[in-house]
Formats: structure tokens, sequence, C-alpha cells
């Protein structure tokens, strides 16, 4: 028995980004979710852990901007954001080694600017060694989270980062976030899904009346409709539910759907280590009442329906966890246009300057064979 589990534990191992020969880089480039605004409503710094290093994370108490920056001083590599309550630098600060909006070194009380420059070493008198820094991230603040444009080329953000007019109108209830903690898995293996058209059935219970696929530039869409078993009325009627669905960049997925409430789903994935990844789940909903402002009620439908589709989410997230990499589908072509979507995928593991040569390959609309296109022609 131990010899059965003990096969079944490699081959449920941890994919790299070259075991899915992906390119270049082992993380890619895009706009990244990296906590909730309410994780950084505090006094204290917050150590976060992405991208396979470690962060400072934190609100200023000067202006309440978001900073990120690197988390090792460069003096004796002590991280700026690990809990501690015993260094009189947090001690004398109440509590904290936030300092207006720079953060100190709880070790020698060195203080970094939201530049990550350093800018006072108490005891020292004379220059600060310009190489006395921490890199700074670029960050900001959106629908309740925070997010950071990551780019192994450290290029600037070639995408706005992720919006929605909604978010700010008093008919929508706004989302609270579940957070489903890190998945084992490398992100390859949730961005497959936006193209499995095969696996809407069996695991969601959605009887797909039309589908497509659609790739351009930095977005991966899917436009479906039907009726579903999962998000269902009280009485287990299910009306047709029509999602637009596209992921910008490789972290994100928005999807505006209709048919049972007005309301717009966001998944956002973002890697940890190369081979796993953390994953956020919301839902935005608008009045359900047809309320201009919402009220209580309308916000506990619009809870019960975001944790509907929670539920219906962690069907696709309990196959993930126990399932090896996928590294060579057994590809058919009712599936879905799988190899459309990796090839979409690798363009943000490689050059920019390569962007086109992905492109080139995967533009344009799929049907899977045998299915009705969403978009009658």
């Amino acid at each position: 028995m131990n010899n059965i589990k003990n096969i079944i534990s490699k081959e449920l191992r941890m994919a790299t980004a070259q075991d899915y020969r992906l390119g270049d880089f082992d993380f890619p480039r895009g706009w990244f979710m990296i906590a909730t605004a309410e994780d950084i409503n505090t006094h204290k710094p917050l150590a976060v852990r992405f991208f396979g290093r470690d962060f400072a994370l934190y609100r200023g108490q000067a202006t309440g901007r978001v900073v990120l920056l690197d988390a090792y001083c460069p003096h004796m590599k002590t991280h700026l954001a690990a809990e501690n309550n015993t260094s009189y630098v947090i001690i004398d600060g109440g509590g904290t080694n936030i300092d207006g909006d720079g953060i100190r070194c709880p070790y020698h009380a060195w203080r970094f600017g939201p530049d990550g420059q350093c800018d006072d070493i108490p005891y020292h008198d004379g220059p600060i060694p310009k190489t006395a820094c921490v890199k700074s991230w670029p960050v900001t603040e959106s629908l309740g989270a925070i997010w950071v444009w990551h780019d192994p080329e450290n290029g600037d953000p070639e995408w706005d980062h992720p919006s929605l007019p909604q978010w700010d109108d008093d008919s929508w209830v706004k989302w609270q976030f579940d957070d489903l903690g890190i998945l084992e898995q490398h992100p390859q293996e949730v961005i497959d899904n936006i193209c499995d058209y095969g696996h809407l059935s069996p695991i969601h219970g959605s009887t797909v009346q039309r589908y497509e696929n659609e790739f351009k530039g930095h977005q991966a869409i899917q436009r479906q409709c039907g009726p579903h078993r999962t998000l269902v009325s009280e009485d287990g009627g299910s009306p047709i539910l029509h999602t637009d669905t596209s992921y910008h960049g490789p972290g994100v997925l928005i999807s505006h759907m209709t048919g049972f409430y007005d309301a717009i789903l966001m998944i956002t994935n973002t890697p940890v280590e190369d081979g796993s990844v953390r994953v956020w789940h919301a839902l935005l909903v608008k009045s359900p009442n047809g309320n201009g402002v919402v009220t209580v009620e309308d916000t506990i439908a619009a809870r019960q329906f975001q944790q509907a589709s929670r539920l219906a989410f962690e069907q696709d997230f309990e196959v993930w966890t126990n399932k090896a990499p996928c590294l060579n589908g057994l590809f058919i072509p009712s599936d879905g246009p799988f190899m459309k979507v990796r090839i979409w995928y690798k363009q943000f593991y490689n050059p920019k300057a390569r962007r086109a040569e992905f492109l080139d390959k995967c533009e344009g609309v799929y049907v899977p064979k045998g299915t009705e296109p969403y978009t009658i022609p």
C-alpha cells in the first residue's frame, strides 16, 4: 500500500513552466492579485510570497498608498514584513515598522521609502549608499483588491489593471472575496478551463446549447449558454444561463453572467512557486430585487448566489487538486481548442518581441466539433 501511495504522490508532483514547455520565463507577464484591500487595512505590514520571491506589502500611513517592496533589507537581509513584536523599532512605532509611507527594518531601523530607496539610517552620519535599496513594484488598488504588474523584462504595464464600472454603481452588491488558498498545480491547468467545452456537462451539470472560444491579443474568451444544475433557484429550476467570459492576461478571469441574476464573476490566479498558484473567487451581483440602491435583502440574496457560484467553481478545484499535470493531453476535436489556448498562454512566458509569433498561430474564433456557435452568423 505504501508503494502505491508513493507512486501516486510522484505522479501528482508539481510540474513547472519548463515541463509545459511554455517559454523562456518561469513566471508570466501580467496583472495579478496579491491581496484583498482589507488585508492591508491595518497598521502592520503583510509578508506575502508570489513568483517564487518574498515581498513586503503595506498601506502607507501618510497617504494610504499601497506599497510593495522586495522583502529583504540589503543591509543584513532581514525580512521587512515578517511578524515581529519584540524589536524596539516596532515597540516605539506603536506596534508597527511602517513609518509614514516608508518602512523601517526591525533589525537596524534603516528606513526605505515607497520607491524602495533607503532614506534614513539613524546611527549613520554621511551619505547613504545608492545600493541601499530594494525593488519597488508597480501596484494599484481596484475592485477591493491589490494588483501587481509582474514582468520578467521589467517593462511598464501593457494593458489596464482590472476595473469595472459596476463596482461604483449603487445598484450592484459588492463582492466579498473567497480565498481558496494555494492550488498545488501549475496555472496552465487553470487556464485550460477557458476552452474546456467537454467538462461543462460532467462537472457542472450544464446543458450547453451554444459555445465558442475566441483568442485576440491578451484576451482569451469563452461564450456559451444553457441550463445549469449548480446555479439554480430554490425550487431547483434553472433558467438559460449566458456567460461571456474573458481572461485579461494570464491571471484575471472576468465573466458577465445573465439568466438568473445579472452578475459578474471574477476568478484570479497568481503563481506562488513555479508549479503552484493562489486562487481567489468573487461575484458582483446587480440588485436581485431591481432596486436602484441595494438593500439588506439584496445583499443576502447576492451572498447566496456567490456561494452557489463558489460551489460551481469548487467542482473544478476539486478535480485540479487530485490530478496529475497534463503535459501531453490526449485531446480530441470535440474537447475544445486546447492547443490554441496553450499557444495563446505562451505569449506571457516569452519576450514581448515574440508576441506576434504566438498570436499568429492562435487568434480567431473556434467552435468544438458538433457544437453550435454562440454567435450565430
